[in-house]
């Protein structure tokens, strides 16, 4: 059965990776494979959902999608240009800003959000679009592990590993096994982010300037799905302290505001505004897969995975650069939302047999995952949207152009990350 059910995991993982617009029929053919060979009962399928991720996601992509219709970000960007800064400069105070806004947004919402602010910034001064985009993609990816709900495999990982919103910012000791706390993982990405950013420059300083010959004047639509967002975050925070009394603390939270945001939808009637544009896809998409990574568990493989990383050897930081690098070559070529639930469960396991904290371990698979995606025009979701954006306008983007930005930008932030974080926890 462990065979048939690795078979049928990796032909769905295929399929999501080679057409990821039909991702949700290769899932779920996979999960009716699996009920019908008895392999998974109907019964263990509702089990097998995490509703605190499903509820986290649902709630953030509703106030992602409200946030692009206020304007905030194309009012902040148009008070950059003002400044009269050389191209290169807000070229990367864009980036900055993407980068800012994916730490609490969802990275393709936040793609979503920014790309018709750098087209008609880009458009406006006739200048090259695609290294702006490629930058606002990869800083996305960075950026989105370094809060619990910038991505979905920070909210897998949070639901799935005890950690609530303010343990991304501050590891309390009792968790570490320790009598001190340590931070948390926002500041390691930052650390890795800052460096990267200087990668970014190298590459932006060399665009043509540019001649403003007037100032236009961008009006909000509306501060409303800001306060939301940001009453939210600071929600999160607060809560955070009696997640342990109430689990679903989190995801009752987002979705709370979140139906506050559809309420006020309504009552505004805002035509232009349809809450099926919401990303419906990709919330199917993470409940199949936790039905098949749950299919994973009951066979066995996540022991399977953990018995492979111990043959490699006990030491525990050639262990940890395993699983960065490693997570960090997987996640440029496939989607990293299925191997992060995988690997969740097999480091547990491992860090188990070794006696040893898993947090940095698993910490260290977030960072590989979500910046691995940098690499490759695949990698990520948004690194496909932004491109896909970009082609729809007329300009192409070649495999190579991508990866002369995101392959330095990813190995730089990768390195100092994980190993800051590595010489903090260690």
């Amino acid at each position: 059965m462990k065979f048939i059910t690795l078979v049928i995991f990796f032909l769905a993982y295929a399929g999501i990776v080679l057409k990821r617009d039909k991702g949700l029929f290769f899932v779920f053919c996979a999960i009716f494979l699996l009920l019908l060979l008895r392999i998974i009962e109907f019964g263990e399928v509702l089990n097998f959902i995490n509703y605190n991720v499903l509820g986290i996601f649902l709630g953030t992509s509703i106030l992602s999608y409200l946030f692009a219709y206020s304007g905030v970000p194309s009012y902040i960007v148009n008070e950059i240009v003002k400044k009269k800064y050389s191209t290169g400069v807000i070229f990367l105070l864009i980036c900055i800003i993407t980068g800012f806004i994916s730490a609490f947004v969802e990275n393709v919402a936040t793609i979503m959000i920014m790309a018709p602010v750098a087209l008609e910034f880009t458009k406006k001064y006739k200048i090259n679009p695609v290294p702006l985009f490629v930058g606002m993609a990869i800083s996305s990816n960075l950026q989105g592990c370094a809060t619990m709900v910038g991505d979905s495999p920070s909210i897998i990982l949070a639901m799935e590993s005890n950690l609530n919103f303010n343990d991304f910012f501050y590891m309390p000791g009792y968790k570490l096994g320790s009598l001190n706390g340590k931070p948390g993982i926002f500041f390691f990405v930052e650390f890795g982010a800052i460096l990267s950013f200087f990668v970014l420059y190298q590459f932006f300083k060399k665009e043509k300037s540019i001649h403003q010959d007037f100032e236009e004047e961008i009006k909000v639509n509306s501060y409303f799905p800001t306060f939301l967002l940001i009453f939210m975050i600071f929600t999160l925070a607060i809560t955070s302290f009696f997640q342990n009394k109430f689990s679903f603390f989190p995801a009752f939270v987002c979705l709370f505001y979140g139906f506050i945001g559809i309420i006020w939808l309504f009552v505004k009637k805002v035509e232009k505004l349809n809450i099926k544009e919401i990303d419906w896809e990709s919330f199917f998409l993470l409940i199949g897969i936790f039905i098949l990574v749950g299919s994973l568990k009951k066979v066995g493989f996540i022991e399977d995975i953990a018995n492979f990383l111990l043959k490699t050897g006990k030491n525990e930081f050639t262990l940890y650069l395993m699983i960065v690098w490693f997570s960090v070559f997987v996640s440029a070529f496939v989607d990293n939302i299925p191997y992060t639930m995988a690997m969740i469960s097999g480091i547990k396991v491992l860090c188990e047999r070794l006696n040893t904290n898993p947090y940095v371990f698993l910490f260290g698979l977030l960072i590989g995952t979500c910046v691995g995606g940098n690499i490759t025009p695949i990698g990520a979701s948004c690194n496909v949207v932004g491109i896909g954006i970009l082609k729809k306008n007329g300009y192409k983007v070649s495999f190579f152009d991508f990866l002369k930005i995101g392959f330095p930008f990813s190995i730089i932030s990768v390195i100092g990350a994980t190993l800051f974080l590595w010489l903090i926890y260690k």
